[in-house]
């Protein structure tokens, strides 16, 4: 089997303007999706059993069916009401958000649940109501739990962002199936995407370790 590497290096220009897109795609939709579920994530646990309904079919729909399949109903369907057409990035930048939104959602429910309720309590007493005490005293410590799993949230978006080739955004993989559809090869282009995203999750896996380190020092 040969591999051309000339082909690879025609292309580092597109692949580094891939790459930048997929880092972008994944920022925006880790960020976005960290406001939507702690909104959602404490609409769940509400009394108010509507709310709390809303919230969970929301988790459940997101959580339940396949990126790809939210993309093109995000990218033919939602987009074209927003703007009056479709544009790949808006509906990338969407359904990322709303995917991290379902799971990070959950994230939140689990690092709340986990402090000990008496924090609420003691801080109720001192004359806090619900939302001071959840803003300064309960959110604070479990946003440290919480740090993992939303971390591993991050790195599993950038993966997942793969899938907004397929409303032709020019992200990382679009760039790889161009290479791929203009010489006709697959090893060059695939393997050269798959190193990028390797080089892109380890590198946030070793600054996310660190991270965590650091606050169990704290």
């Amino acid at each position: 089997m040969d591999f051309r590497l000339d082909i690879i290096v025609e292309y580092i220009p597109f692949f580094l303007k891939g790459t930048l897109l997929t880092i972008g795609l994944s920022i925006v939709g880790i960020l976005i999706g960290t406001v939507l579920g702690l909104l959602i994530g404490l609409g769940k646990m509400m009394r108010n059993k509507i709310i709390s309904f809303i919230c969970n079919c929301y988790i459940i729909f997101f959580r339940g069916t396949p990126l790809f399949v939210q993309i093109l109903l995000i990218h033919f369907g939602v987009v074209p009401m927003l703007i009056g057409h479709t544009n790949g990035i808006v509906a990338s930048i969407i359904a990322l958000s709303l995917i991290a939104g379902a799971y990070i959602s959950e994230i939140f429910r689990a690092g709340i649940q986990s402090i000990d309720k008496g924090q609420m309590e003691a801080s109720r007493s001192l004359g806090m109501n619900h939302i001071q005490s959840m803003k300064d005293v309960i959110l604070p410590q479990a946003f440290k739990r919480m740090i993992p799993p939303l971390g591993n949230e991050f790195i599993v978006l950038i993966k997942e962002s793969s899938l907004a080739a397929i409303v032709a955004t020019p992200e990382l993989m679009y760039y790889g199936r161009a290479l791929a559809s203009q010489y006709y090869r697959v090893w060059e282009p695939y393997l050269t995407a798959a190193l990028i995203y390797l080089v892109l999750t380890t590198s946030l896996s070793f600054l996310l370790n660190r991270l965590e380190r650091r606050l169990a020092t704290e």
